[in-house]
């Protein structure tokens, strides 16, 4: 899933130094697909709420979400996108990749105890400008769609020797 390259780089103290770069544009094509699960827990939505900033009582409040359409907390619409981030940065592209625009559509809540998976699947390869359209979708246990979008990324290049 990844390249293993030697890289000199002037500024090392060892001699050819190895680094885990994705796939490059020449390695990829329209319809490679990856993908990643995780299960959403009180712990996470609490985190996210921590690194972010966004303590939004729908995430963090059982009382106040009692009385919201859908009557418990739900987790954060980001952190579900994240779970995308995470597929581009580990496996498709991969390491060294630079993501450069997503569209987001949440169609669906995430509560507390989903398991979500994150896929992405290439619908484009830009050859000339290093870039690749991703359709981005996530679903939960059920089979749901809680996620749909489009995303823009730039894979790593090769190595300059």
């Amino acid at each position: 899933i990844f390249d293993l390259e030697m890289v000199n780089k002037p500024d090392s103290h060892q001699e050819g130094e190895f680094m885990i770069t994705g796939k490059r544009i020449d390695q990829l094509q329209v319809g490679d697909v990856a993908e990643f699960a995780k299960t959403v827990t009180e712990t996470d939505i609490y985190l996210y709420a921590g690194i972010t900033g966004d303590f939004n009582p729908a995430h963090v409040n059982e009382a106040y979400a009692k009385n919201t359409f859908f009557k418990t907390r739900i987790a954060h619409g980001m952190l579900t996108a994240g779970f995308i981030s995470a597929i581009i940065a580990n496996q498709l592209p991969g390491p060294g990749t630079i993501y450069m625009k997503q569209e987001l559509s949440f169609l669906a809540p995430v509560r507390i105890g989903d398991t979500i998976t994150a896929r992405v699947e290439i619908l484009e390869l830009l050859a000339e400008k290093n870039r690749v359209r991703l359709r981005t979708t996530c679903c939960n246990q059920d089979g749901v769609t809680v996620l749909t979008g489009e995303g823009l990324v730039s894979p790593p290049k090769a190595p300059k020797t």
